[in-house]
């Protein structure tokens, strides 16, 4: 899966799952050049979603709730993860 296809597909997942006001889905596999498990076919994203919902559960909670419904994509296509909740 190229990026691009896969910013579509996280941002269409988690929208379909949770209420949210807006969300944000960054490319910053850049950061992970030169690392020693540096993929071409895994990604590091960046997640800024803004979420009365998520907002209001424990940090942990939404964390394990935003990482269970992309599971297949952490498994297959995302390397790492940056996840901010506003």
């Amino acid at each position: 899966m190229e990026i691009n296809k896969l910013i579509e597909v996280v941002k269409e997942k988690i929208t379909k799952e949770i209420v949210l006001q807006k969300i944000n889905v960054e490319d910053k596999s850049f950061l992970h050049k030169g690392h020693k498990n540096n993929s071409p076919k895994k990604f590091h994203i960046k997640i800024i979603i803004n979420s009365d919902e998520l907002k209001s559960k424990k940090k942990i909670d939404s964390t394990k709730r935003i990482y269970k419904i992309l599971e297949n994509e952490l498994k297959n296509h995302i390397h790492s993860i940056q996840l901010l909740i506003n």
